[in-house]
């Protein structure tokens, strides 16, 4: 047995040893060593002239014999399978990989996020509904029936087959697809992509974001309106920020006002953003207008509501102090790379 044990160890030799070059190399190795008439099978044939008391050894001896060379063919089987790869592709994967340069969430994404979580922390949910909407639900139902003037308040996109459906001009005709549901109370919030057809420029687009926000209950007054979006604006601006509430119109709000923040792009001295005034309008807001709660069959003696609406494309740019609202949907790579 000792002859037999000492030719496996000359023979490992051999294999570490081996040069193999390429395809055929590797082949005469296969057949030397694992082929069915192989090495392997050859000293595997000597187990039967083995004494029984030496079997277990000898064999614990030729498994690791087997184990080795087959591993040792698996190992130049890999290595020439990638020579061979990079030949044919032209390509040295030996190489260090080009540098992967890391993406960012857009800063409108950014910024309506964290206007969402704002509005959580204080029990809002959020509610969506779809971007192309019918006359119904987008001026109607909101106290702004057919030949309203207070429709060329908001320049439409309509679809040109069938006048009777728009491209929303503002997220409120979830607001009241939320209220025909008749889940009462409502504390939600809606957010999503709007369309005007409105000249762009620095401080206007064709289409941007809004977030509205609508709470219906009993006893829901214009004081909890205020301090709604007081806290929002102190989360959203910090505490420094001042506000101001001025008297509006809206249709579907009664009584109605505008909110505006302090310009913290010029520090309220005055630039093209807030008009030289050192004041920006950030939202329209009111108490939910009684005929806006009748179409959605609410009764406005038992249930008074409080609703809001703001553009996220204003808001980013008070956050970044960004003055020009066409940077925000040009996608100039020069311009996104600074919001990682």
């Amino acid at each position: 047995m000792q002859e037999i044990l000492d030719r496996i160890e000359k023979l490992k030799t051999e294999i570490r040893e081996a040069a193999i070059k390429n395809q055929d190399d590797l082949e005469k190795y296969r057949i030397r060593f694992l082929g069915t008439k192989g090495l392997v099978k050859e000293l595997m044939g000597e187990m039967k002239n083995v004494s029984n008391d030496l079997k277990k050894e000898f064999g614990q001896r030729m498994n690791e014999f087997k184990v080795f060379a087959e591993s040792k063919y698996q190992e130049f089987k890999s290595s020439h399978e990638e020579q061979d790869g990079n030949a044919s592709t032209g390509i040295d994967f030996s190489l260090p990989a080009y540098p992967s340069e890391s993406g960012a969430l857009h800063p409108i994404h950014t910024t309506m996020q964290k206007m969402i979580s704002i509005f959580e922390k204080i029990g809002f949910t959020v509610a969506e509904g779809p971007e192309i909407e019918d006359d119904w639900h987008n001026f109607s139902a909101l106290n702004l029936p057919e030949n309203h003037p207070a429709r060329d308040m908001q320049d439409t996109f309509y679809i040109s087959k069938d006048p009777d459906w728009v491209l929303r001009t503002h997220t409120s005709s979830v607001q009241v697809r939320v209220m025909e549901s008749g889940k009462l109370p409502i504390r939600q919030i809606f957010p999503g992509r709007v369309y005007r057809n409105e000249t762009i420029s620095a401080r206007s687009h064709c289409f941007f974001h809004q977030i509205e926000g609508l709470y219906i209950d009993e006893q829901v007054s214009f004081a909890d309106l205020k301090q709604t979006l007081y806290y929002f604006v102190k989360e959203m601006f910090g505490p420094e920020v001042k506000v101001r509430f001025r008297p509006s119109y809206f249709p579907f709000t009664e009584p109605s006002a505008e909110m505006d923040v302090s310009c913290f792009i010029c520090d309220s001295k005055g630039c093209n953003v807030c008009k030289h005034s050192g004041w920006v309008e950030i939202l329209g807001c009111g108490m939910v207008h009684p005929n806006v709660l009748r179409n959605a069959g609410i009764d406005p003696d038992k249930y008074s509501g409080l609703a809001w609406g703001m553009g996220v494309e204003r808001t980013t740019m008070m956050q970044y102090g960004i003055k020009d609202i066409r940077l925000l949907s040009e996608n100039d790579l020069r311009f996104l790379k600074q919001f990682r």
